[in-house]
């Protein structure tokens, strides 16, 4: 196994560990998008350039998720 192919799996790996844990804290979410930016590079430097493509929205979807998640929300307007 070459180093790219190592990287690889490594940021794949990563990606799936961190989608299926993202119910447990928000930093799986961040985790996730961090991965993805990782799997992006990777299919660049592979020559996979719509993999790289994809994973790139990948990214923006998870840390909108996770801007989301941590974002105080907005306090309800007093009834009555």
């Amino acid at each position: 196994m070459d180093a790219l192919t190592a990287f690889g799996l490594f940021a794949v790996s990563a990606g799936l560990v961190c989608y299926a844990l993202e119910e447990r804290s928000h930093w799986y979410i961040f985790g996730f998008a961090a991965a993805s930016v990782l799997c992006a590079i990777y299919g660049f430097l592979q020559g996979a350039w719509p993999f790289g493509l994809i994973e790139i929205v990948w990214t923006i979807v998870a840390l909108k998720r996770w801007w989301g998640v941590i974002r105080p929300k907005p306090a309800a307007p007093p009834t009555g």
